[in-house]
């Protein structure tokens, strides 16, 4: 950490409160939300009070290294839970891979989350994760079940972060015929303390079955947690790049402002953004560009939210979700009300929505098209994920006349080596493998398969735990 820019960043010691979206459950400090994954109400945990950094402490962030970033944003939240220098080399071991940002054209970029262990965005908050969840866990002697649904990536993420570990297990749940092969194989190769489930159903099927083990009084005893964008250990990692981007790429003016296009699935990924604007960071617009489960551009567009159920099957799979978790999460940032089952209460601010987002729905044909025209036009290459980000982001430029000056990012979340048949069949090439996928091909899987019902894998939890 440079003295300059701790010495030149001030903070407020003290201790923020998580409270659940539910609002029915008392508020409980980070290391409880962090570790309880979900809260008693079945709500999602969130920060009483987001804090706020300056325009002069981003600034500072220009001069800094990722992790030195990291550290800022994070003790924010952390004030009086772990002291500076542990979580220094808490985020000093999580981020120590690159994070590319690659001029495409005019003032437009793309931002590659997938430079880490899994070759994925969800390394960022993983890793964090399982690092802070390490360390409460060794101080008080604790051991957990991590329990979570996986629609593509996270599982990966997550069994890579936490595998090893002797007071963490961990059970991953993914829909089989919606992942890659080298997806589910980044999973299912691994062993020791990480357990992989199958089901022949979607990532909803999955993520209904984690939210109902975490409401059963009867599997208390396990002691579970979730390590999906439902834990909020998950959403402050996901603030950091939005952060870091911007301070890299900025121009000096100080009214900048920075447009982000984030390809949205269970909206772990956005919310993060917008805690991030929260902070203070000068978002002028998200662009929210979903596949065609469209629930979210459709909730825009006419303030009435309709889960797609069961929701379609789309090639950019790890986004393949009809109702996502964190839309409640999302609702309250607007002074809304909504629970689990998307049921809103109290409606959020849409014009305020509308004012800070840009939704879109992109078919599959639009993003293969987009990955073809990009690399044919700009060298830009993309999996599905990063193409419906950058379409999505092209719709926003054509239909806003912006001024090409104006900065945009686009998050690319996967690398594309993680999708070869797509890229093949489209370019007509195989991406270069990075070092995190090379040798999959070669390594035994091993992984179980069970039927979408709940009391199927009740029993299952129960004989295995």
């Amino acid at each position: 950490m440079t003295a300059e820019l701790s010495k030149g960043l001030g903070m407020d010691n003290r201790k923020i409160l998580f409270r659940s979206t539910n609002r029915r459950a008392p508020a409980v400090s980070f290391e409880q939300a962090l570790l309880k994954g979900i809260a008693p109400d079945g709500g999602l945990y969130m920060p009483e009070e987001i804090p706020r950094l300056t325009p002069e402490e981003i600034l500072k962030f220009s001069d800094a290294q990722y992790y030195e970033i990291a550290f800022e944003v994070s003790r924010r939240f952390l004030a009086g839970e772990i002291p500076d220098e542990d979580l220094k080399r808490i985020v000093m071991d999580a981020y120590n891979y690159e994070i590319p940002l690659e001029h495409v054209y005019n003032n437009n970029y793309i931002m590659r989350l997938d430079q880490g262990p899994t070759a994925s965005f969800k390394d960022f908050a993983a890793r964090m994760m399982g690092r802070l969840m390490q360390y409460f866990l060794n101080r008080n002697n604790g051991k957990l079940l991590i329990l979570t649904a996986t629609s593509g990536d996270t599982g990966s993420a997550i069994a890579n972060a936490f595998y090893g570990l002797n007071n963490v297990k961990v059970l991953v749940l993914f829909p089989e015929k919606e992942v890659t092969a080298r997806q589910r194989k980044q999973m299912t190769t691994l062993g020791k303390n990480v357990s992989i489930v199958a089901l022949d159903g979607k990532f909803d099927d999955c993520q209904t079955l984690v939210k109902q083990a975490f409401g059963d009084s009867e599997l208390d005893y396990l002691n579970l947690s979730s390590a999906n964008s439902i834990n909020i250990g998950r959403l402050i990692p996901q603030t950091m790049y939005y952060f870091y981007s911007f301070a890299k790429l900025r121009s000096g003016d100080p009214g900048e402002q920075v447009v982000f296009s984030v390809p949205s699935g269970n909206f772990g990924d956005l919310c993060g953004g917008l805690i991030a604007k929260n902070m203070g960071l000068p978002v002028k617009k998200f662009v929210v560009a979903t596949n065609e489960n469209d629930e979210f551009p459709k909730f825009v567009k006419s303030g009435v939210y309709e889960k797609i159920e069961p929701s379609l099957n789309c090639i950019s799979s790890a986004m393949n979700v009809g109702h996502p978790s964190n839309i409640p999460r999302l609702v309250q940032l607007y002074g809304g009300n909504m629970d689990e089952n998307g049921s809103i209460s109290n409606a959020p601010d849409m014009d305020l929505i509308r004012k800070d987002m840009y939704a879109v729905s992109i078919s599959d044909t639009d993003t293969e098209v987009m990955i073809s025209d990009a690399y044919k036009e700009h060298g830009l290459l993309l999996e599905p994920h990063g193409s419906v980000g950058w379409a999505g982001l092209q719709r926003y430029l054509e239909d806003e006349e912006v001024n090409k000056n104006q900065l945009c990012i686009s998050l690319e979340t996967a690398h594309p080596a993680k999708f070869p048949e797509k890229i093949r069949e489209i370019l007509s090439f195989d991406p270069k493998l990075p070092p995190s996928l090379q040798g999959l091909e070669e390594k035994k899987e091993s992984y179980e398969h069970l039927p979408t019902g709940y009391r199927a894998f009740k029993e299952f939890l129960k004989n295995n735990y």
